[in-house]
């Protein structure tokens, strides 16, 4: 299998058919052989009938079926985890993304690149809701990550099998996949795609979810910085706590050596040993979270390091 396009659904009854026929008829104008993966994210509507019906016509459509809604990020694992291709492409099942765009995509990856993202330059959604929350966000994304993309929400991507392979998404990380991927080194690049009106239903997002965005920024953060590391954040932090709280004593303790001056009823001492106690605990923290990190890394016999190719034979040694 050359292609896999994964699409989750949640309640998407009014729009599965359609969106079979127009995957399906771009997929079939392709050279590569390619199959599509529904993942129905435990809708509560006749979505996964629909699916089951367009399966028993059609040997080249899968369908997974959650037990109940896991969320966008879970079904896209689901998806990636019953996929077959060697190239993934993933899309919305809201008919907004047009599978038209998926030749391009692929193209794209031929040319060398890991991962292609969509960028629905012309985006058919409403302005103070949907539009300038996302590029806010955007900004925000492309300036921690360092991975400057102009549509992290976009859902219409396109991935090599190597990427997927070596990625695990909790909460919901699957818009943040390209910075997270940029650790392992892999070369991206972004492609307008046409964006589309939705036709029928409601959207599944809101502006509630600006918070969990900002939440799971900084756990990406944290994995891309220091998830190797974690001692030098929260250490760098504790040493500058203690440093600061044990200055703040020193001057103090000049201060009434030299000039008298009384320490009773001075905020500046709370404040120094509150730093200084700051300071230990971030340290603690730190070494905590080291052992944590190798726990981790051990146990899951997880990679510092991914290897793109190796030229050469190895070199035996000598006995």
């Amino acid at each position: 299998m050359d292609i896999s396009v994964v699409v989750p659904l949640y309640n998407e009854e009014d729009n599965v058919q359609l969106l079979y026929e127009e995957i399906k008829g771009v997929l079939d104008t392709m050279a590569e052989q390619a199959e599509i993966v529904f993942v129905d994210d435990g809708s509560r509507d006749t979505t996964l009938a629909k699916l089951e019906v367009i399966q028993a016509g059609d040997d080249h459509v899968r369908v997974v079926s959650l037990r109940r809604n896991f969320g966008q990020t879970a079904a896209m694992t689901a998806g990636f985890d019953h996929a077959r291709g060697g190239v993934i492409i993933t899309m919305d099942g809201d008919l907004q993304n047009d599978p038209h765009d998926i030749p391009q995509l692929v193209g794209k990856l031929n040319e060398g690149y890991d991962v292609v993202t969509g960028w629905r330059y012309d985006r058919q959604d409403p302005f103070l809701s949907r539009k300038l929350p996302s590029q806010l966000a955007n900004r925000l994304i492309s300036r921690v990550t360092g991975v400057g993309l102009h549509d992290y929400g976009c859902t219409l991507k396109a991935f090599r099998r190597e990427v997927i392979d070596n990625i695990n998404l909790y909460g919901e990380m699957h818009r943040f996949i390209p910075a997270i991927a940029s650790g392992m080194g892999i070369s991206f690049t972004e492609v307008k795609v046409n964006h589309r009106a939705r036709r029928f239903g409601t959207s599944k997002y809101g502006i509630s979810r600006t918070i969990r965005v900002v939440l799971d920024l900084i756990t990406v953060k944290f994995m891309l910085s220091y998830a190797t590391r974690p001692l030098h954040v929260f250490g760098t932090v504790g040493v500058v706590s203690s440093l600061l709280g044990v200055t703040i004593g020193l001057i103090l303790t000049v201060q009434r050596q030299l000039f008298g001056i009384g320490l009773a009823n001075r905020p500046l001492l709370l404040l120094a040993v509150l730093l200084i106690f700051m300071g230990i605990q971030f340290i603690t923290i730190g070494l905590l979270a080291e052992l944590v990190v190798r726990t981790y890394h051990e146990s899951q016999k997880k990679p510092i390091y991914y290897v793109r190719k190796v030229l050469g034979e190895p070199v035996e040694r000598a006995g």
